[in-house]
């Protein structure tokens, strides 16, 4: 699904979220709660008075659904990745939705997951990925090209990052849960 198609969704129904930050979101929630139905991500996305399209819906519990099987691993697990705007679009914009994304995602694991005993490195993680909503997305219009090179090739260590970090905590919890259980 393309990334202005969800932004159009939510435009439409006069929100402000964007596709990065309700991916963040359901991934989040994913990494905490495996079986986290998707209503319960559409509940924290829309106000409780807008009602969707039921294409709308479809295509968002798509995009929600098509996350869980992602983070699941059952077909490969490095098949994961960030829902953000593609290459093509202005650096300014990428930064955005990185920063969106590690928002979304913070919500998701706190929505989640509220205790504060995070297990193994999942506590250092998430204070990476506080900083990350930090980051700056104004661009300095005077750049040159090699520091425009140094910038997208920082975003990718960053896109990266998370995606490890996200698989990290998924299989974090997934292994405390099996503990818990056994």
């Amino acid at each position: 699904m393309a990334y202005q198609t969800i932004n159009k969704i939510f435009q439409k129904n006069e929100s402000d979220l964007t596709s990065a930050e309700a991916h963040g979101l359901a991934s989040g929630m994913l990494c905490i709660e495996k079986d986290m139905e998707s209503g319960s991500w559409l509940a924290q996305l829309l106000e409780d008075d807008i009602s969707l399209l039921d294409e709308d819906k479809t295509i968002l519990v798509g995009v929600f659904e098509q996350t869980r099987k992602l983070l699941s691993g059952a077909d490969d697990g490095f098949r994961y990745d960030l829902f953000l705007p593609g290459d093509d679009e202005p650096i300014t914009a990428q930064l955005e939705a990185i920063r969106s994304w590690c928002e979304g995602f913070l919500f998701g694991i706190g929505h989640s997951g509220s205790d504060s005993k995070w297990p193994g490195e999942t506590g250092e993680i998430i204070k990476d990925i506080v900083e990350f909503t930090k980051l700056d997305s104004e661009v300095d219009e005077d750049m040159d090209q090699e520091e425009i090179d140094e910038l997208e090739g920082a975003l990718i260590e960053i896109q990266e990052y998370l995606r490890v970090a996200v698989m990290t905590i998924r299989d974090q919890f997934i292994e405390e849960s099996n503990t818990q259980t056994h």
